[in-house]
């Protein structure tokens, strides 16, 4: 009699979905992550959790909204300016992504809500500002 187990090789539906298969179209413009099944950290792209080491992680649906973390003024391999931020999710992730503006004025602490998620040029997901930032002039 043979029994067939399932392997790290062959994960069961549901797990690291969006990481290795394509996106569904109903999440054209949302941004996948995963969550460990194990401790509950959240993370994006990733096929082991970097806390735990487990490989069963769920596919979850971002609601969009994040904090810029960091921002970055990029002037190479392109016609203008443009920048790249670090910006950290509302569920806990933190994902590469451009926000739109001017790039000198994108901050950390800025908040951004997921425009689409995935610029036809690079790839990474776009934000928009959510408030006009608030500067004080010295």
């Amino acid at each position: 009699m043979y029994h067939h187990t399932v392997s790290a090789a062959h994960p069961t539906s549901g797990f690291a979905t969006g990481v290795l298969a394509p996106a569904p179209e109903s999440a054209k413009d949302a941004i996948l992550y995963q969550r460990c099944a194990w401790c509950g950290t959240a993370m994006y792209h990733r096929l082991l959790c970097p806390v735990c080491q487990g490989s069963e992680l769920r596919t979850e649906r971002s609601e969009g909204v994040g904090t810029v973390r960091h921002s970055t003024v990029v002037h190479r391999n392109t016609p203008a300016a443009r920048n790249v931020s670090l910006v950290e999710m509302a569920e806990g992730f933190v994902v590469r992504g451009r926000v739109m503006g001017p790039p000198v004025g994108i901050h950390s602490g800025d908040r951004v809500r997921l425009s689409t998620a995935k610029d036809p040029v690079r790839g990474e997901p776009v934000f928009q500002l959510l408030d006009e930032p608030y500067r004080a002039w010295t």
